[in-house]
């Protein structure tokens, strides 16, 4: 029997573990003779064909030519007959009554067994290249070279015409209905198939061949015995076939013997054959230790179970790489393993190229034309219909050319879902499996699929397109920064999940414009009003701010000061704090809910465009994590598809549950511990510098611009921004190593898990500082005579007389800017000298070749947690935008300008300085977009607070309307009336300064009676006033937003009505379409099965007229 295409590729089946083929010298076959095979194989088998037999035809095209032509093999029709004969599915005791001398071939035998005996008898294996000029020829093609002379004579053209003669075959029964057979006559069905891929049987594939293969078989069985029992006058009316090709492995062979290393191109992608593609590379160094001998057996196991599975491997030995050191595994996954486990992921793939137009242009779109990238870039292929492939539908798809079929981001999903199930072993008792575990424990170095070729040249012409080099030219460049992104190049290249992330951090710059724009002109006009402000005229005027006496800042060594000191601060603080405040708060509030409403239907809509509507239904069950699988001993019928789930009892998670939350609670306390730290450092060094600055005369001048208030708080931001790098780097080692010991069941599970320890952790970390600024700073300092101590030793801190709004502004300003510029630093700078200093180590050997899985891997990798970290990244700047942007409205503007620098950053590091990261899918941002909401609700109560408690417009409107007695200027004397009156002779002996002055009185912020009152240092009618006054503009300001905001997102669907209707479209033309192909399908049957009978009725007469005309 002939194997077919999926039985000829040896690394498709199993190989003794240290046997090893050349590649470069094909072994040569054994000479065939038309009269008996050769002993030293089995009835029916043939050797397997060198280099496995990856050029081997389709399977389907394999099916055919084993069950009735032997390719290559010298003889008349009746001897491939009688070698079809072995067929192994064929039943002994029909055999041994047939005619022709056929012997009887094996029985059945179960896939696992088959794969023993053939791993017994197939060599096999990858090695150097031939050191000869000229290759080593094949036997079989030397013996077809030197009978040419034989064919010239006319015995050897009589020969070679019998030898050509068609071969007539005849069937009744339908050719292929595979998975009718499996499921009513062997009972296995497909989802069988499907369940064993995803529990990482590496024989699944070998199952599924052998069960294609016997179902196809048995159709055929029905009239084998009448089509062998007939005379030439039947066989005349009998359907014919053609015979295909001879030696088809002649083609391949020539292209690898003819191959020389030393004009291999570094730029290669593929195996040496230059044929097979490159889909994934694993590498590893030889370790002299221990468990040196301990990672060779799980090498080998594991890559031995990999090729059971289907995948063909080809091993770099460590003297051809660059550092004369590693090891490198080339894996190449053949068509077979591609269509089996596209089918288990549920991969969509094309059947019929869409009639929907695209969506019209936005109105003045030729506006936006500079902005703009070419067609072909921006939408590289067209739009089509798909359907969840199925190998039993190929005929479905639009397959031009099976070995481009397949995305190269598809390719290395099924390859890493393959290797990360696929097992290495049983230790300890329990079965051990997966490449994160190889990676972890340093069995390989590395895992990762190749870039498509250089980034900085495009790809040779008979060359597939090299999307790197696309990316790098209209993506990744910083002179690129205004224009749009190339979303669906990122997502062939990339996949779902990385090209989401660039959707939402492209579509959030966009949405930043517009704030950017409002907070701009808010800050614009607070710098055109600073010298028509009355508050900042009164407190720098000498007669009015300079003759009002403050009191000390601190306890003994702070002298008494005077208001006008103050005078750069408040007018920087008008900027900021001015009537345009309350407006910018209200503005985001509302932004906030368009911006998240808009992004609903930017996320329906991608959904539509990527054929990600169906995904989270698809992908439910095939998400579980390998360790998960490892840990779990138990099982449980999941309701829904009624199939047995790994299930791990609650009793087992709670106490690492217990563990993760006690962490994350401790490094909060943590952090709230390290603020008040940096308070205590405010506090001391606010005495000592002022002590200081009053000793010292040379520093007069510079009293005026570094106040003590100011140069404390630019150093206390300082310092609390590196203690927040310090905890930050700490706690995410932490997090990740607990959410790990929670066995998360699936990979969403394990990102949610840990997005929220990060999250809660960077929430504190970040704006635990601004909070206290904002909310805490100034509001429980008491009185002179009577001022609060933080652990009764040191002075709570104060506001500046125009409030703490300036210091909010600074604090987040350091804190902002600085993360934004220390993380692009990190995530551009340091790969690219790490980058740099890898290859230059490794480049000790300038005359080896410097092959392209050298060059990726001496790249940074990007990591499985690596677009973690850019999500929170963005969402962290998010809160700093909206849930204090009332104090800061340049805060849109910076994070614009840095979104626009980000976006390039982060296409220069994934396309230049890391390795291609394996594609993913994900229909939206996930458990982000949760919290996003969760901050967005926060920013409209936190905006609220900071206008009516952290800023001072409350203050003047109701000293405007309720106090003011002068109807020119009605804020002239508010000052005065903010500053409450202090007797110095009340101060006690551990406050008072300890040089005396000539003041009675000094002043304070603060809405407390006189001395000479009755209820003298209470609180007035004037503060409760204005405290009631501030609650109610919280209230308002709150409702009026909510408001509006669900009022926005009553009107905004989430789902665009042109994208509900264009989804309702395709799902209606997908069905159509499969409908129709069913159908036709069904009709050939029945047309071939009518036509069939009709001759078989034909031939059953005229053996009855041969009956009757012999008598």
């Amino acid at each position: 029997m002939e194997p077919t295409g999926q039985e000829s590729q040896g690394a498709a089946g199993p190989r003794e573990e240290g046997e090893e083929t050349r590649l470069g010298e094909a072994p040569e076959p054994e000479p065939r003779s038309s009269d008996a095979q050769s002993p030293a194989l089995a009835p029916g088998t043939q050797p397997v064909g060198p280099g496995g037999g990856e050029a081997a035809g389709p399977a389907g095209a394999g099916r055919g030519r084993g069950r009735g032509e032997r390719d290559g093999a010298e003889g008349t029709g009746e001897q491939r007959e009688s070698d079809s004969g072995t067929d192994l599915g064929q039943r002994p005791e029909d055999q041994a009554g047939e005619p022709g001398g056929r012997q009887p071939g094996p029985s059945r035998e179960h896939p696992r067994e088959r794969l023993q005996e053939r791993a017994e008898g197939a060599e096999q294996v990858e090695g150097k290249p031939p050191p000869e000029e000229k290759p080593d020829w094949p036997e079989e093609t030397k013996e077809s070279e030197s009978s040419r002379d034989k064919k010239d004579s006319p015995a050897g053209r009589d020969a070679e015409q019998l030898r050509r003669r068609p071969t007539f075959r005849f069937s009744t029964c339908r050719k292929s209905f595979p998975q009718l057979l499996w499921s009513d006559r062997w009972g296995h069905s497909p989802s069988l198939f499907n369940q064993l891929a995803k529990m990482g049987d590496p024989n699944v594939l070998e199952m599924v061949q052998h069960e294609e293969r016997r179902s196809s078989r048995d159709t055929d069985y029905a009239f084998e015995t009448n089509e062998l029992s007939l005379g030439s006058r039947e066989t005349s009316l009998l359907i014919s076939e053609e015979t295909l090709p001879a030696k088809r492995y002649n083609l391949f062979l020539r292209r690898r013997l003819l191959f020389k290393k030393d004009k291999h191109s570094k730029d290669s992608v593929f195996f040496r054959d230059g044929i097979r593609q490159i889909d994934f590379v694993l590498s590893y160094v030889d370790d002299i230790k221990k468990e040196g001998d301990l990672k060779s057996e799980r090498r080998k196991e594991f890559e031995h179970n990999l090729r059971k599975t289907g995948l063909e491997l080809e091993i770099e030995d460590k003297t051809n790489s660059e550092d004369g050191k590693t090891y490198f595994v080339k894996i190449h996954a053949p068509w077979e393993v591609l269509a089996t486990y596209a089918e288990v992921l549920g991969i969509k793939m094309p059947i019929k190229e869409s009639d929907i137009p695209r969506p019209d242009k936005v109105p003045f779109s030729y506006m936006l034309g500079p902005l703009k990238l070419p067609r072909n870039v921006k939408h590289p292929h067209p739009e089509y219909f798909t359907a969840q492939f199925t190998r039993h539908r190929q005929e479905l798809f639009l397959i031009d050319d099976k070995s481009s079929f397949f995305p190269s981001s598809s390719r290395n999903r099924i390859v890493y879902y393959i290797l990360s199930r696929c097992p290495f072993g049983i230790e300890e008792g329990k079965k051990r499996f997966g490449i994160e575990r190889l990676l972890t424990s340093h069995t390989y170095s590395s895992a990762y699929p190749l870039h498509d070729g250089q980034y900085w040249k495009p790809s040779e012409p008979s060359h597939p397109v090299n999307e790197r080099y696309m990316l790098c030219q209209n993506w990744a460049r910083f002179s690129y920064f205004y224009k749009e992104q190339p979303l669906d190049l990122i997502r062939n290249y990339y996949g779902e999940k990385i090209g989401i992330y660039f959707v939402f951090l492209g579509f959030y710059t966009e949405m930043l414009l517009f704030a950017a724009i409002v907070g701009l002109a808010c800050f614009i006009y607070g710098l055109l009003s600073v010298h028509s402000s009355t508050r900042s005229t009164e407190i720098c005027d000498p007669e009015i701010g300079g003759q009002i006496i403050m009191c000390p800042l601190c306890d003994l060594v702070c002298e008494f000061w005077r208001l006008n000191s103050t005078c750069l601060a408040s007018k920087v603080s008008h900027l900021f704090d001015n009537e345009s405040t309350v407006f910018f708060a209200i503005f985001m509030g509302i932004w906030v809910t368009l911006f998240l409403e808009f992004w609903k239907q930017r996320q329906a809509r991608l959904e539509y465009e990527w054929d990600l509507v169906d995904f989270e239904e698809e992908q439910q069950q095939l998400q579980l994590r390998p360790e998960f699988e490892a840990m779990c001993k138990h099982r449980k019928m999941n309701p829904v598809t009624k199939e047995l789930e790994p299930y791990m009892p609650l009793y087992r998670r709670i106490p690492w549950y217990f563990l993760s939350g006690a962490t994350v609670t401790l490094w909060m306390a943590l952090v709230l511990a390290s603020m008040v730290s940096v308070i205590v450092y405010r506090l001391a060094v606010f005495a000592t510098f002022a002590s200081f600055v009053e000793s010292e005369a040379s520093l007069k001048h510079v009293k005026s611009i570094l106040t003590p208030q100011i140069t404390t708080s630019l150093t206390g931001s300082c310092l609390n921004f590196i203690v927040i790098l310090i905890l930050n780097f700490f706690y995410e080692k932490i997090s990740a190593w607990i959410t790990k010991m929670e066995i998360p069941r699936t990979y969403q599970e394990y990102e949610s898990s840990l997005t929220l320890k990060m999250f809660l952790f960077q929430f504190v970390n970040f704006y635990s500082s601004c909070f206290y600024v904002a909310f805490f700073k100034g509001k429980f300092v008491g009185y002179p005579g009577k001022y609060t101590y933080l652990f009764n030793v040191w002075r709570s801190e104060e506001c500046d007389p125009g409030g703490c709004l300036i210091e909010l502004t600074t604090q987040l300003t350091i804190i902002m800017t600085g993360k934004q510029i220390f993380g692009n630093i990190k995530e551009a700078i340091y790969p690219f000298i790490l980058n740099w200093w890898r290859r230059r180590k490794a480049r000790t050997n300038s005359e080896k070749l410097y092959s392209r899985w050298e060059q990726d891997h001496d790249l940074e990798s990007f990591g499985s947690l690596g677009l973690f970290y850019e999500y929170l990244e963005t969402v962290i700047q998010f809160g700093f935008v909206t849930l204090f942007v009332a104090s800061f409205p340049l805060a849109p503007l910076l994070a614009l300008l840095n979104n626009a620098i980000e976006i390039r950053v982060d296409a220069w590091k994934l396309t230049t300085q890391y390795r291609r990261p394996v594609a993913a899918k994900a229909h939206s941002i996930g458990v982000w977009q949760d919290i996003l909401y969760g901050m967005a609700v926060l920013s409209v109560a936190s905006n609220a607070f900071i206008v009516a408690f952290t800023s001072d417009i409350i203050p003047r409107l109701v000293y405007l309307y309720a106090y003011s007695t002068n109807t020119s200027d009605p804020l002239k004397g508010y000052v005065n009336n903010s500053l409450s009156v202090f007797l110095v002779a009340d101060l006690p002996n551990h406050t008072a300064p300890s040089e005396k002055r000539d003041f009675t009185t000094c002043r304070y912020r603060d809405y407390r009676y006189p001395p000479e009152d009755d209820q003298k240092y209470s609180h007035n009618m004037q503060y409760w006033h204005v405290l009631a006054a501030k609650m109610t503009f919280i209230i308002v300001m709150e409702h009026i937003v909510f408001l509006v905001k669900f009022l926005l997102a009553w009107m905004i669907p989430d789902v665009p009505k042109d994208v509900v209707e264009r989804i309702k479209r395709e799902k209606l033309m997908t069905v159509k379409i499969i409908h129709d192909f069913e159908l036709n399908k069904l009709k050939e049957n029945l047309q071939m099965d009518s036509s069939e009978f009709a001759k078989e009725v034909m031939i059953q007469e005229n053996k009855v007229q041969l009956a009757k005309s012999t008598i």
